[in-house]
């Protein structure tokens, strides 16, 4: 199902999917060559905006979760990708120890997780599931809503390796995204791949960081296409030393705002777009949705009230927020049954594999949509994000679905980049 675009079939984005379909052999050659030169994360999700005139990724999860709401169609796609990563990564892989986020109530999560098992075994791996939950002491068969079971075993570290009883994995897939930081029992492994690798996570990875390294992909891939990378690409600033409780860093808020707000208007002015240009103030660390704000003007950052305060002071696992990202905010104009919808793309190494789109009949279209009342559509095309069909009309089913993929990949060779720019020195001597 597509969801039905508010926009006539003319405009700038009209004319971006225009120039994807036209120069798709030179797309994907520009791709080959990049990941000949970035290895790409193991997986990935990217949450994209469509706002008629722009097509941007406004937030990359390198620890995504959720497989469950891909189209079942795609399991072999799933399956061929992660067969290709583990391949890259550790030829001789026989076994992988998977750890999830630390749930065991969010059974819609623990359906991702076995969604997760199910793709890695039909590529060639046993799988384990071990959770860092401390009262997880044994194993823990979990019912799920779909009517399979997820056994969680606990951690059992031996010197320095990591597996649970009875296995002694060479791989680690981290599906948790460390927001609480990095426990000790994930420090100082030897001998075994930990897959994101551990800066990846939320402990010290910053959207700003991933954004700085998109800005370069942007202008790189925008030169080759001979269009304007902003079309591709949200503007952005950084504020740090922040404190929402006692108001501190509410100045450099609002200059950012303004100096965001600015330059938003000047792009506008030069597409002839009409809509009122606002930012997103978010944690510059974390997901969930948590700690997200709609902003129209310098002013509304400032004299925030208690309630708001409150909101944007903490993130995931009750981490303080002391640094945001104010990111240009974008329409989207895509809707599903009446409610307003964004597309999530999935990918394992650098092949898209699937998506969903993220409904929300309880927000509008310039809000964050990761809140409660959202629920998810799996995109059900035809054929996969990289077949476009040059014979149909550029939003054609096939032909958005490219355009989503084009942009998606765009993001996970940021996140590509981003890792290896804030990899410790000792492991890029290594």
């Amino acid at each position: 199902m597509v969801p039905h675009l508010t926009t006539a079939l003319a405009g700038p984005l009209l004319e971006l999917e225009r120039r994807f379909l036209d120069q798709s052999t030179a797309i994907e050659q520009w791709f080959r060559k990049q990941w000949q030169e970035h290895v790409p994360p193991f997986y990935g999700s990217v949450d994209l905006r469509n706002s008629g005139y722009k097509l941007a990724p406004v937030d990359t999860n390198l620890f995504p979760g959720g497989f469950n709401n891909l189209n079942p169609q795609f399991l072999p796609l799933c399956v061929q990708a992660a067969q290709v990563a583990v391949e890259r990564i550790c030829p001789d892989a026989r076994s992988v120890l998977l750890i999830p986020e630390n749930h065991t109530r969010n059974t819609f999560y623990l359906q991702n997780v076995a969604q997760l098992v199910t793709i890695l075994g039909h590529a060639g791996l046993r799988v384990r599931v071990g959770s860092m939950l401390p009262d997880i002491t044994a194993p823990t068969p979990i019912e799920l809503p779909n009517g399979d079971t997820l056994l969680l075993e606990p951690l059992v570290r031996r010197g320095k390796r990591l597996g649970v009883d009875g296995a002694d994995p060479c791989a680690i897939l981290l599906n948790n995204d460390l927001s609480a930081g990095v426990p000790p029992i994930l420090q100082d492994l030897e001998g075994q791949w930990l897959i994101p690798p551990l800066h990846a996570g939320w402990a010290t990875r910053r959207k700003t960081q991933h954004f700085a390294a998109y800005n370069q992909i942007a202008d790189s891939f925008g030169k080759m296409l001979g269009i304007d990378p902003w079309l591709l690409n949200p503007y952005f600033g950084k504020c740090t030393e922040i404190n929402f409780h006692e108001r501190t860093g509410e100045d450099c808020l609002a200059s950012q705002v303004d100096f965001l707000l600015t330059r938003i208007r000047q792009k506008y002015a030069e597409y002839g777009v009409t809509e009122k240009p606002f930012v997103i103030v978010k944690a510059d660390a974390g997901t969930y949705g948590m700690g997200v704000m709609t902003v129209y003007d310098a002013s509304e950052v400032t004299g925030l009230n208690r309630k708001q305060r409150n909101k944007m002071s903490v993130g995931k696992e009750g981490v303080q927020v002391s640094e945001v990202i104010i990111q240009e905010g974008v329409h989207t104009v895509e809707t599903v049954d009446g409610g307003v919808a964004e597309p999530v793309v999935y990918m394992i190494d650098h092949y898209v594999v699937g998506g969903f789109y993220r409904v929300n009949s309880a927000r509008g279209r310039d809000e964050n949509l990761n809140a409660p009342g959202m629920h998810f559509e799996p995109l059900s095309f035809e054929t996969c994000c990289t077949v476009p069909d040059c014979k149909q009309e550029p939003d054609a089913p096939p032909n958005r679905f490219y355009a989503y993929g084009v942009v998606g990949r765009l993001a996970l060779l940021a996140a590509s980049l981003e890792i290896e720019q804030t990899a410790p020195v000792d492991e890029v001597e290594a």
